[in-house]
């Protein structure tokens, strides 16, 4: 059954805005994953507190996570976990491993992705990715010809490095945000995809 949290149940270290307050173009963003999902993740009920914010912030995300792209949906959720772990990011890592299980269907691949995919079993092009996107994540002044080269040697083009580049940093923005305002994950995103 379809559920909506109550702002009594604290989601952030912000007010929170309840169902009624917020505006009828969030109330029809909220449910399209209330419907898919059967619940309204916890990151579009905070955001929902600077509405043009969220629906600009959600516009870019959703192209990015899900619009047309030479990454797949699945190597796009893998730097989000991926980064997010880096980032030590509570929300994140818990939403964005269970979404990853979700596509997946490999729990156990994705919990080795998560708590150290140097050791999980993948592909060079994909490992590639990942370094690149953690390098992006620790040291971003560090980056240089020589990291796009090996994503190039790797066989990724570069309308491909640039999509890696923008999900590793749309991550970082909102692994900023979740951590510093204290996000709290649903706790449907701990059973999705087990």
């Amino acid at each position: 059954m379809a559920r909506m949290e109550s702002d009594t149940e604290r989601i952030a270290r912000l007010h929170v805005p309840d169902e009624e307050d917020v505006a009828d173009d969030v109330k029809e963003l909220w449910a399209l994953p209330l419907e898919r999902l059967g619940f309204v993740p916890n990151v579009l009920r905070v955001f929902a507190l600077r509405p043009r914010h969220l629906l600009a912030w959600w516009a870019y995300y959703d192209e990015l996570l899900r619009g047309d792209s030479g990454l797949t949906k699945v190597q796009r959720e893998m730097i989000a976990v991926v980064v997010s772990t880096t980032n030590r990011c509570h929300y994140c890592i818990v939403s964005h491993t269970a979404a990853l299980r979700k596509l997946t269907k490999d729990p156990d691949f994705v919990d080795r992705l998560a708590t150290g995919y140097k050791y999980a079993e993948l592909e060079a092009r994909d490992r590639a990715m990942l370094d690149f996107a953690v390098k992006l994540t620790e040291a971003s002044d560090r980056c240089s010809d020589a990291d796009v080269q090996a994503l190039r040697d790797a066989g990724w083009g570069d309308e491909e490095i640039m999509d890696i580049t923008q999900v590793a940093a749309m991550f970082n923005f909102t692994n900023r945000l979740a951590s510093g305002l204290g996000w709290v994950p649903n706790p449907e995103y701990f059973s999705l995809g087990r």
